[in-house]
């Protein structure tokens, strides 16, 4: 796809469901008894991978996408059937985990596999746990990656010291726990994103949270919920930036996730001396929506390492494009989990943006960008990251020349209307 060069960006916009709430309403939908409605709901691949999951374990859904609305009739915590077919995840790593969690209890052996991209992502992080608890794992290679098989057993609650700060993780120990005798609780090193404990809430399991350990008691029975997910802050992120970095430019993006385990974006945008403000903040189920205005901006480097890595994870890439328009000099520490996403991030990142005359080295656990250099256009490998193709696609929109993406089509993973979307405010 050509990405062609753009003035100026004005106008609203809506951004797709949260990926995250989207997923778990699914699984917790399913596990629950009674019809769960999921209203703004994702209609990424990714998404689509959890339902057809379910569904191959007995668990009858209705996906109507045109208004994005689903109805997840639960068959209750012991509901699910065998498969007669291997799991396929596609894409999506936060199924493979999360799955995992409530598979790790079943009566019965399921085999999970996905794309060449999750073929290559690391299991054995979910596996360790799972198996402290009782369940049985076997994959197929050394590294503990799918295609893997895994035997359901009963479960004991643990106490675990998880090495990285990952509600995928952590999510798919406390699903593990809902099923397991005793409690079951998680420590972090920081606190990783906590829509998986808001949910819990709301479908009526004893879920305690301190500090960055999160404590889940085994549940009887979940109740069927109405969840209305928010507009995804990972979505909002690439029009957020566009609208900082773009000359004469205001967007506003309505009804944002703004949790405070995933609002790191927004903190680095203030940091880096970004026009942003938020309006109609409200509460709903739990999860804390605004309205996001941005306007063209100033911006300065900054050094962003620490707590606030996990919050902004996913969102690293569009904040590296960012860095390469501010004035000065961004570090980004503390981010070797980028190594292991769809894609290399940070080998990836630092290949496409030094092809368009950005000055940027790679770190061990980061990168290095001196930004306010014009960028020039060029052919970007987006290696079938949907994230990577996004935030090239507004680079690419700021540099001189038509920039080509390959692979363009991977947003179809999380954000199908993305390109539509940005071409409606250009």
């Amino acid at each position: 796809m050509q990405i062609r060069h753009f003035n100026q960006l004005r106008g609203e916009l809506t951004v797709p469901g949260d990926k995250s709430i989207s997923h778990r309403s699914i699984m917790l939908g399913s596990l629950a008894k009674g019809t769960t409605e999921v209203t703004g709901f994702l209609q990424g691949a990714d998404c689509l991978s959890s339902i057809s999951c379910f569904q191959k374990m007995g668990i009858e859904i209705e996906n109507n996408p045109s208004t994005n609305t689903v109805r997840i009739h639960g068959n209750g915590l012991h509901g699910l059937t065998a498969p007669a077919t291997i799991l396929d995840v596609g894409n999506s790593g936060t199924t493979t985990r999360l799955m995992s969690g409530i598979l790790a209890a079943q009566p019965f052996t399921s085999t999970v596999d996905g794309d060449a991209s999750i073929r290559k992502r690391p299991m054995g992080r979910i596996m360790k746990p799972l198996s402290l608890m009782g369940a049985s794992f076997h994959s197929l290679e050394k590294e503990q990656c799918a295609p893997f098989t895994v035997s359901g057993g009963h479960l004991h609650g643990i106490h675990y010291a998880s090495p990285v700060a990952s509600a995928q993780v952590k999510s798919a120990i406390l699903l593990a726990g809902l099923y397991a005798e005793g409690t079951t609780s998680v420590t972090e090193p920081a606190l990783s994103r906590n829509h998986t404990e808001l949910m819990f809430e709301s479908f009526g399991v004893d879920i305690k949270s301190e500090g960055t350990t999160a404590t889940v008691t085994p549940a009887k029975e979940l109740h069927a919920q109405h969840i209305d997910v928010p507009g995804d802050i990972s979505s909002a992120a690439y029009f957020i930036v566009a609208g900082l970095i773009t000359p004469n430019s205001e967007i506003t993006v309505r009804n944002v996730g703004i949790n405070p385990t995933r609002d790191g974006i927004l903190t680095v945008c203030r940091n880096m001396g970004a026009d942003i403000t938020l309006t109609n903040v409200k509460q709903d189920v739990g999860e804390p929506v605004a309205d996001i205005t941005v306007r063209t901006s100033s911006l300065h480097g900054c050094t962003i390492e620490g707590d606030i890595i996990p919050k902004l994870i996913d969102e690293i890439p569009i904040i590296a494009i960012m860095a390469a328009f501010a004035d000065g000099t961004t570090t980004i520490k503390d981010a070797q989990e980028l190594k292991v996403k769809e894609s290399n991030r940070i080998d990836v990142m630092v290949d496409n943006l030094s092809a368009m005359g950005v000055d940027i080295e790679a770190t061990d656990d980061g990168m290095i960008i001196h930004g306010g250099k014009p960028l020039h256009a060029a052919t970007i490998d987006s290696k079938l990251d949907h994230r990577i193709a996004m935030s090239f696609a507004i680079a690419g929109g700021l540099a001189d020349g038509d920039t080509e993406i390959l692979g363009a089509e991977c947003v179809n993973i999380s954000y199908p209307t993305f390109y539509e979307d940005l071409g409606k405010l250009g």
